[in-house]
């Protein structure tokens, strides 16, 4: 080949290159919109796009915000970037309904991939993070406390991540995942949702799991509140259940709580199954729950208040002490579910242990 030949190649390929350029323009990077007290998160939010991250810095901010961006991360600096209601009157969909940070996807499409991390949301009269259909939407690090229904709260989504969150202090919930709490439907598959390393103290019920499928609630420290872990199912179908309860330790949930249009008094349940299936409960710490509530105990089975009984279910592995009427309670008279390789004193019935 000539030298006239090899710089006709090496001209040409430029060219090509250069067209190739122009039709072809480079992906814009993500960027980070940086807020601070005084300024407008919903405004930062709103000119994001999708990937970019919106940054709080410390200090005290007075509004809700909606997300419904795909990719955005939504985040502060730690427990001192603090968001609290305006005390105005409402002008967004989230504050009228009492929420502080909305994560929302419409009736046809899930948003995806947004991130709330890093940032306290307290005051609020409904949840301090709601989300309703979002995919792979993740809460992480967030102090959730003395919101009036629930901390973190999620609804009609899948695989959604919570992480080393705190939620403390709130009205119903610390952390509530469910199908829909506004009509009856059978159980939503989560896609594997995961509720992992969070510290839930002095809510109503510390973690609520209500008419889902397919999701693991693991090593997670939950205290003082009156129900420590609650997976609720009723006659709709599919039935809930096929998820996991693993590895957490659960102590002391002896608050008292009313009884209400729903629910009998709570105090002293570490860990309650009513309506559910085939969920396996294991390696879990449950010690030092009393109360005289009909679901008092360690592990409590107990049938649904709508009459539906809880099957297939495995409680095996787990260390149980100092729980009453007893460490594992069983009042279902559902099939199937089996009590093995427990480390107990008490069983109701007996010879459970």
């Amino acid at each position: 080949m000539t030298k006239c030949h090899i710089a006709y190649l090496a001209c040409a390929g430029a060219l090509a290159g250069a067209a190739l350029g122009a039709t072809t323009p480079a992906a814009a990077s993500p960027t980070t919109h940086v807020v601070r007290p005084g300024q407008s998160i919903q405004k930062a939010v709103d000119a994001a796009r999708p990937g970019d991250t919106v940054l709080l810095t410390p200090g005290s901010y007075r509004e809700s915000v909606t997300v419904s961006t795909p990719g955005l991360t939504l985040r502060g600096m730690g427990q001192g970037t603090v968001l609290q209601p305006s005390g105005q009157k409402a002008t967004t969909e989230c504050a009228e309904r009492g929420n502080g940070i909305c994560v929302m996807g419409t009736k046809t499409r899930n948003v995806e991939g947004v991130t709330v991390a890093d940032l306290t949301v307290t005051g609020f009269p409904r949840a301090g993070v709601f989300g309703m259909g979002t995919d792979g939407m993740t809460v992480s690090k967030v102090y959730a406390v003395r919101n009036g229904v629930w901390g973190i709260a999620q609804q009609r989504s899948v695989h959604g991540t919570f992480r080393q969150n705190y939620a403390k202090d709130n009205g119903d919930a610390g952390l509530f995942l469910a199908n829909t709490v506004t009509a009856e439907e059978g159980a939503q598959d989560t896609g594997g949702a995961l509720v992992e390393s969070n510290r839930l103290e002095g809510n109503r019920i510390g973690v609520t799991v209500r008419r889902l499928r397919n999701l693991t609630v693991a090593d997670n420290y939950v205290t003082g509140n009156c129900v420590g872990m609650f997976v609720v199912g009723d006659e709709n179908k599919p039935r809930a259940g096929a998820l996991t309860v693993r590895d957490n330790r659960i102590t002391q949930n002896n608050r008292a709580c009313p009884k209400t249009d729903r629910l009998p008094e709570l105090q002293g349940s570490g860990i309650v199954l009513t309506g559910a299936e085939d969920t396996l409960v294991t390696r879990n710490l449950i010690t030092g729950h009393a109360g005289r509530s009909p679901l008092s105990g360690g592990v409590v089975l107990f049938k649904s208040f709508v009459g539906v009984t809880s099957e297939r279910n495995r409680i095996s592995d787990n260390l149980l002490g100092d729980n009453a009427p007893a460490d594992l309670v069983n009042t279902d008279p559902g099939r199937g579910n089996t009590f093995s390789g427990n480390s107990c004193r008490a069983s109701k019935p007996s010879g459970m242990c």
